[in-house]
């Protein structure tokens, strides 16, 4: 059946021509979303090098629309949702949530067409090219007929479930939980590869942005010498809480409750959390190395990247060259920079020779006064408007949109107060803990407690402000699948050195 399932998803998108039928392609299901040019789709000589665009409106008009289930409707998935009816040559056939009127609101708040959603069963949505809305993710996850499942839910230890029930069942994970694979993606990622699917992480999301520029870089043959994003910070921003999160992220409570945003998922971005959740995926995924002692988060413009993202031999912050980093927005006094990158993604690269120096400066790429080290840059991610990127490349391609390769990072779970026994634990973006980026050697060697599974579980030791947990700090339940999973994953890729010293 797996081996079906993946031959479905790598059927041939364009035998014979197809211009005919293209010029009506995207209206065929989506009167929203009728196509404004008519679009070349080529012959069978081009199958090889179509672009993903082509691939799906061949595959739309040959009726075999990649099947996607989507688990969890919030705020990034609804993000998806909005852009599923625009994009041809994909049915969205499925949506598990766990509140499924609440999933409803959602769809009408991104403006879906009316009774889109209402097929009464999973063949009934396969049928009538609608969607079926359910809060069994299990039948999703695990109906033959899904080439792709979006794990969207935001929840680790559910993600994880999630993904591996998908991947036995032969389907292809795009992965908006990052926080699920900074404490275990490498795992995931194999076990994914032993199922003979893909799985990745989302484009739209930075880490898989991140990702794409380092790519980029290396492919053209320059030497990273960073990467990373952007983020407001100062540093007592690790001592936020839902609370206090939407005057310092600069909205309203208006504008956030307008939006839907959930105070606890944003605040993980402003303590420091997302950028280090976020910083460890890309490390996993690049090679990158990752500060000894947490993200140094230096103040920058868009203009300065190339100057501070340097060794701090040559006047830069980073320890070493080859590592990832996150500039600050905010100067320490917490002024605003102009022209900042808050909401963008950057790779600096080095000029090895003279010629290319010369390049550089023939061209007017903005450097450092030496004129070696370049960044190139995105500033600004679309967030789950641009998921479908990510499902388009593992389904159409076979390729991730960024995927680890080995543990090199963690993030640990480190206290936003003095903490005490019995005091229950609330995962990131809460009241109790942050989450610091450290190197998987030292976070192996002190046995950090990963933040990912930070959630639910009681003290068994006081811990002071500032103070990194580990596991003996904690009460875990050691019968749960993240928790075995995370320990597989440490036993497999752990650091040698960690390794030698058991």
């Amino acid at each position: 059946m797996q081996q079906e399932l993946r031959q479905r998803s790598r059927i041939c998108t364009c035998e014979g021509e197809m211009s005919a039928p293209s010029r009506q392609i995207e209206s065929m299901v989506w009167p929203s979303a009728q196509c404004r040019v008519q679009p070349y789709l080529g012959n069978a000589s081009e199958s090889i090098r179509m672009i993903l665009h082509k691939k799906l409106l061949a595959r739309e008009a040959a009726g075999q629309p990649i099947r996607v289930a989507l688990i969890g409707a919030g705020k990034f998935g609804s993000m998806y949702l909005s852009q599923v009816p625009r994009t041809a040559g994909v049915h969205l056939v499925a949506i598990a949530d766990l509140n499924p009127q609440a999933a409803l609101v959602n769809l009408a708040r991104v403006g879906w067409p009316a009774g889109m959603a209402d097929a009464p069963t999973f063949d009934a949505a396969i049928s009538s090219r609608r969607t079926w809305l359910t809060d069994d993710w299990r039948s999703v996850a695990t109906d033959p007929r899904v080439d792709v499942v979006v794990e969207c839910t935001g929840h680790p230890y559910a993600a994880v479930e999630h993904c591996l029930a998908a991947f036995a069942n032969g389907k292809h994970v795009v992965n908006v939980t990052v926080e699920a694979d900074a404490f275990c993606g490498p795992l995931l990622a194999r076990k994914a590869a032993e199922a003979g699917v893909i799985y990745s992480l989302a484009f739209g999301d930075q880490p898989a942005m991140i990702c794409d520029l380092v790519d980029w870089a290396r492919t053209c043959g320059f030497p990273v010498v960073a990467a990373g994003r952007g983020h407001k910070w100062l540093p007592h921003f690790c001592e936020s809480t839902p609370e206090t999160v939407w005057g310092y992220y600069g909205l309203t409570p208006e504008q956030a409750t307008r939006g839907g945003l959930n105070p606890k998922m944003f605040n993980s971005f402003l303590d420091g959390s997302k950028p280090s959740i976020e910083s460890t995926a890309v490390s996993n995924a690049t090679g990158l190395a990752v500060p000894s002692n947490g993200l140094l988060y230096p103040p920058a413009s868009v203009e300065d990247i190339p100057y501070v993202t340097r060794p701090r031999s040559e006047g830069g912050v980073l320890e070493k060259k080859g590592m990832v980093e996150v500039i600050s927005s905010l100067e320490a006094d917490g002024r605003k920079i102009p022209y900042d990158i808050r909401m963008g993604v950057w790779v600096t690269v080095e000029a090895e020779t003279e010629y290319i120096k010369h390049c550089f400066e023939e061209y007017n790429a903005h450097t450092d006064p030496t004129g070696r080290y370049f960044t190139l840059y995105k500033r600004w991610h679309l967030i789950g408007l641009e998921v479908g990127m990510s499902v388009a490349s593992v389904a159409l391609r076979g390729e991730p949109t960024g995927v680890a390769h080995a543990w090199n990072a963690d993030v640990v779970a480190t206290a936003k107060r003095d903490l005490a026994v019995g005091e229950t634990l609330d995962g990131e973006g809460g009241y109790c803990v942050w989450g610091k980026l450290f190197p998987a050697e030292k976070s192996a060697a002190t046995g950090g407690l990963p933040l990912g599974l930070a959630h639910g579980i009681k003290l068994l030791r006081p811990v002071k402000k500032g103070q990194s947990l580990c596991w003996a700090d904690v009460a875990l339940d050691t019968a749960a699948p993240a928790y075995k999973v995370r320990k597989e994953m440490e036993a497999m890729f752990a650091p040698a050195q960690a390794r030698a010293a058991e």
